[in-house]
């Protein structure tokens, strides 16, 4: 049977709102939030994870967790690799430093059978329809299930945190008491943000019938929160109108600041506990209401771009225009390393290197990670990277001739062999990876300022681990030309992680956000001469109705206040039926009239659950609150004529 207009079969049974309105803050609504002993945040990055609390007791004390096993030369260990392995029979072995290095150890006959996985959250993003089923692919080629890879990650986060907590308080902590927030892209759309949750349920996080236990952070927004705390110690000002550190003249170079404060950092690594002063951060005294200001959160796999605007006396926060960004986080440098390879090597070996030595591809990638971090613009001595023995061996075998005759016969001449084994780059070479994933960064920068809401930004924060790279902030002080002045805080990559701990202390800071799409439902509405197109025409019972109408539930960068509610009324076709099931359609554009329009694809169901509220009312009427001022889109619904509450849920990952 051929799908019928998705409004014609929610047509039929009758279900036309009664009335549209829109209204603002019904604090009756808002449930009352449990008392939580401790806040504990988790940053779940595509190259690096971790996780920082603040008991709600003395909140302007924010630790991060403790030292990691193994880390990395040239890399600090405040977080972790976002790195999993699974014994071959599937079961949860490990994760981080520990995983990486367990399987690098691992015999290479016996490592095949081992499932390890990296930068796998970018699945999140890309997937198109992204659903419980989605899968990942292990390094050895096998495929799991994202969602069980996921809950193992945020059960081991889960596992340690506690950990530390009972330590900390000398007793058994109870997960009951700790408010978990979770960090997530301002640009995912809300099936990964809804994926994020049902493996933190998975995991034992939290339970399905506690929602409110767990918060989905936005990872700039975590960073806005924290960056409106700093003091000037605690940070770079790139555009050289003042000094950073004491007795740094602005004019001194870029670099020389840049090292003295990773010094600075290094030596207060020490302590894990960062004081967040209460007083506003001192930066934040110049800001005046209604003053601009762009975040930009540079991490391993997206570039997240928001524009707040403060409101003052209590700081509150203001986003200007919708999220925007893309993924063009510092792993696309990673892949243009590994399309250089092919040049010199050929696809068919680094596939096959790949696949046949999985742990060697791994060490590969991890000598490259610290040259990569070594690029800067000034920068006139060539980059060295060590090529796993493995390589050089599996390379003579595979071609039957050397890496170095490889090396010669390639077109790539500022790419050399050095005698130590070694592939020794051009900083050339190497600034020409970062290119394609600055420009892109760069670009969308150029967009974003070019709009009118975006004017008049007084400070430009970077942000992420990317942040940290010196070829990206000379680019981005490059292209604003001194218009914006750029503040770079320090420990960059622990930003997010520390202003997810202050969302979850107070998550009503931000007052107001924008809607990333438009929402809305297909209905029925009475049939209009001149205004309806006539292949919308449907007679029943001799009214007319035009079907396929897209009433608007928010609009595309609209403004919503917190706690601010869409209201619709829908009725149920027959008085036994149980559940109603309303399709709920999206679209990039901001004014939509029909759901068949192009753009516009069914994204969620929003199920009623009337069973249990029979009334001997004619006509039942479910009034329905769709709440999208939040982090995640929240449903709530009331049988009118009892005043009884309906079960009612929103899903976007079911298809």
């Amino acid at each position: 049977m051929a799908n019928p207009s998705p409004a014609k079969s929610i047509g039929d049974p009758g279900i036309t709102p009664l009335s549209p309105t829109h209204i603002q803050n019904e604090s009756d609504h808002v449930p009352d939030r449990p008392s939580f002993v401790v806040v504990v945040a988790i940053d779940f990055g595509t190259t690096s994870s971790g996780y920082a609390y603040a008991f709600t007791k003395e909140p302007e004390c924010i630790h991060t967790m403790r030292r990691w096993e193994g880390g990395d030369p040239g890399v600090s260990n405040q977080k972790t690799p976002t790195t999993i392995l699974l014994t071959p029979d599937r079961k949860f072995h490990s994760f981080g430093y520990a995983a990486r290095d367990f399987y690098h150890d691992l015999d290479p006959q016996e490592s095949k059978h081992w499932l390890y996985l990296e930068k796998f959250k970018m699945k999140l993003h890309t997937t198109a329809n992204l659903s419980i089923d989605t899968e990942l692919q292990a390094a050895n080629g096998k495929r799991v299930k994202a969602l069980d890879i996921f809950a193992y990650a945020l059960a081991f986060f889960r596992e340690q945190a506690l950990k530390e907590l009972s330590d900390q308080t000398g007793g058994e902590f109870d997960n009951n008491d700790v408010r978990w927030v979770i960090t997530v892209p301002a640009i995912w759309k809300m099936p990964a943000k809804q994926f994020m949750r049902e493996a933190a349920y998975k995991s034992g996080l939290v339970s399905r019938d506690n929602p409110e236990q767990l918060i989905i952070a936005l990872e700039p927004e975590a960073a806005s929160i924290y960056c409106r705390k700093l003091r000037l110690h605690q940070m770079v000002d790139l555009s050289g109108q003042r000094s950073t550190q004491n007795g740094v003249s602005p004019t001194e170079s870029l670099g020389t600041t840049m090292a003295q404060v990773k010094e600075s950092v290094r030596k207060n690594r020490q302590s894990r506990t960062f004081l967040v002063e209460n007083v506003i951060g001192e930066l934040w005294s110049e800001l005046q209401e209604g003053d601009r200001y762009v975040v930009v959160d540079c991490g391993g796999g997206t570039v997240d771009l928001t524009v707040h605007q403060i409101r003052l006396p209590e700081g509150h926060l203001k986003e200007l225009y919708k999220a925007s960004g893309g993924p063009y986080g510092s792993i696309g440098i990673d892949y243009e390393f590994e399309k250089l390879l092919c040049r010199i090597f050929g696809q068919d070996f680094i596939d096959q290197f790949k696949l046949k030595r999985p742990a060697a591809w791994v060490d590969l990638m991890i000598a490259f990670e610290s040259r990569k971090r070594a690029a800067a613009p000034e920068r006139t001595n060539p980059l060295n990277i060590n090529l796993p023995f493995s390589f050089i061996d599996y390379y003579k075998k595979y071609r039957g001739h050397s890496v170095e005759h490889a090396l010669r016969k390639s077109n790539v001449d500022f790419v050399k062999w050095s005698s130590q084994g070694m592939l020794r780059m051009s900083p050339d070479a190497m600034n020409s990876l970062f290119k394609p994933t600055i420009d892109h960064i760069i670009q969308h920068l150029q967009e974003l300022f070019s709009k009118p809401e975006v004017s008049d930004i007084k400070f430009l924060f970077l942000v992420g681990g990317f942040a940290e790279s010196p070829l990206l902030q000379a680019a981005v002080q490059d292209m604003l030309q001194g218009q914006s002045r750029i503040i770079i805080p320090h420990d960059v990559g622990l930003t997010i992680l520390k202003g997810a701990v202050l969302f979850g202390l107070d998550p009503s800071v931000i007052k107001v956000r924008r809607s990333p799409l438009t929402y809305g439902v297909g209905v029925l509405n009475r049939f209009v001469e001149g205004k309806h197109p006539p292949e919308k025409l449907l007679v029943k019972e001799g009214t007319r109705w035009c079907t396929d109408v897209f009433d608007t539930f928010i609009s595309a960068d609209q403004s919503v206040a917190l706690g601010e509610a869409v209201k619709r009324s829908y009725t149920p076709a027959k008085p036994a039926q149980q559940v109603i099931v309303i399709h709920v359609y999206c679209s990039e554009k901001e004014v939509v009239s029909f759901i068949s329009e192009p753009g516009v694809k069914k994204c969620g169901t929003l199920k009623l659950d009337v069973s249990g509220t029979e009334s001997t009312a004619p006509r039942r009427e479910i009034q329905t609150l769709l709440q999208f001022g939040d982090t995640e889109i929240r449903a709530m619904a009331i049988d009118v004529s009892t005043g009884r509450t309906v079960r009612a849920s929103i899903d976007f990952l079911s298809h």
